[in-house]
């Protein structure tokens, strides 16, 4: 019992810690002063009017918006495809490879940021969206290849062969059958992959060129000039938007099933 209320005091300071930088922002965004305070002095939504006036924050929100939504799509395609190649068919050099897919997410965010510029100049696509693109999808593949991996490995086989066994067509296995069944992992890895690319910093900030600016970097910009509560509430809006999808993974997955929370409890 003792180890059980150590445990969760440790959890709930954990958590305390992680989500302290929120209870203050949050509530900083509303306040009616010019500046930044918390407490906040008075109630006001001034500041999230003025976010309307701010075009540059505007434009960055579509780009950030853009980026993630055919980030999401290319990523989740090309991490289920390797995905499938990786469960269901053991060749030579799979673990390399499987090791290769999820090596974005041991390799430091800054590494991978300087890797792609230098590689991205060599290609003349450095400070363009493709190069942008093509580092999002990047580090966005290893959230869906995990996912999916983790949707296949509880998957039931014979449920394929019945549908071969009765003579369809092995498209028509995979959509009518296999698809529908892995459709939770594939809609999860799918918007996991939406907000690493919504959310990230540090590799676009070696990447973007002024019509390329995400959100982040629009705000990481914004505070090196001014600190007002204008950074507290485009902030507060992130945070939202970022919530909305969390809660959407978890309706659709599971946070535990993410991080294998249920194997372990077993």
């Amino acid at each position: 019992m003792k180890k059980i209320n150590v445990l969760g005091l440790i959890t709930f300071v954990v958590l305390l810690l992680v989500n302290l930088p929120f209870l203050v922002i949050i509530p900083s965004s509303f306040t009616a002063a010019g500046y930044l305070a918390f407490p906040p002095e008075g109630f006001s939504w001034q500041w999230y009017t003025m976010i309307l006036d701010r075009p540059e924050f505007i434009d960055s929100l579509w780009t950030s918006l853009k980026l993630a939504a055919i980030t999401a799509v290319l990523a989740t395609f090309l991490g289920t495809l390797a995905a499938f190649a990786l469960s269901k068919y053991k060749f030579r050099g799979s673990g390399v490879l499987n090791a290769l897919m999820l090596s974005p997410l041991t390799v430091p965010s800054l590494i991978i940021g300087i890797s792609a510029l230098l590689f991205f100049t060599r290609l003349g696509i450095a400070g363009t969206f493709t190069g942008l693109l093509l580092a999002h999808i990047l580090i966005s593949i290893p959230y869906v290849v995990r996912l999916v991996l983790t949707g296949l490995s509880s998957f039931d086989y014979t449920l394929e062969k019945a549908g071969y066994m009765l003579g369809a067509h092995p498209f028509r296995v995979f959509w009518d059958i296999t698809l529908p069944l892995l459709r939770p992992a594939i809609v999860s890895g799918m918007i996991f992959s939406f907000l690493t690319s919504f959310d990230n910093v540090t590799v676009s900030l070696f990447l973007v060129a002024p019509d390329t600016t995400t959100l982040p970097l629009a705000i990481f910009t914004y505070m090196q000039e001014t600190l007002d509560p204008l950074v507290a509430s485009i902030s507060s809006v992130v945070i939202l938007l970022s919530l909305v999808f969390i809660i959407l993974l978890e309706k659709v997955y599971g946070l535990e099933r993410l991080f294998g929370l249920n194997s372990q409890s077993h």
